[in-house]
């Protein structure tokens, strides 16, 4: 009866092992034959100033810090694969207001980004249409400490799109 009960341990472990399971985070659900990727400047539909080079630049950043994929810079033949951005739109809208004031207490900025990767033969690896990003600030009620605090929330705002991407890729969403 022991070695019936010591099998039948053995054998739900067994099965345990071999269903599948992996670790979060450590899924590369991409093709083995990609090591270099190249990330050209997205391109902005968007009136806001310099949104698509801080969105290029989050999402490089991140790729270099959490892959060991090679990233360049621009399109070139030797590059495994190309991710390509748009933002569609970014725009900074009032939240709250001051009662006593009757300005802007804070603002939320959103920003939606399209993306696709491609290999070299243009199949495309990943593509999402419709990425949507919010962040919120808060204006300073006093001019004499006043920060803008705009350019901060666009950082934010884009380290969250990079790490989601990326994890996006990496984990085949």
């Amino acid at each position: 009866m022991k070695w019936w009960a010591a099998a039948l341990v053995l054998a739900v472990s067994l099965v345990g092992v071999g269903c599948g399971y992996h670790t979060a985070g450590h899924m590369v659900t991409l093709p083995q034959n990609v090591r270099t990727i190249a990330i050209p400047g997205f391109v902005s539909q968007s009136p806001t100033f310099r949104v698509e080079q801080v969105m290029t630049d989050a999402v490089v950043r991140e790729f270099n810090t959490r892959t060991q994929f090679h990233v360049i810079h621009e399109t070139r033949p030797d590059a495994d694969a190309v991710l390509k951005g748009t933002v569609l739109s970014a725009t900074a809208s009032p939240l709250a207001y001051d009662s006593k004031t009757g300005r802007a207490a804070s603002v939320l900025v959103t920003v939606s980004m399209q993306v696709t990767l491609t290999d070299r033969d243009g199949k495309v690896l990943f593509q999402n249409p419709s990425y949507l990003f919010h962040e919120q600030y808060e204006l300073s009620r006093e001019l004499a400490s006043f920060f803008e605090e705009d350019s901060s929330a666009m950082d934010r705002l884009s380290r969250d799109f990079a790490r989601t991407l990326v994890a996006n890729i990496l984990e085949g969403y």
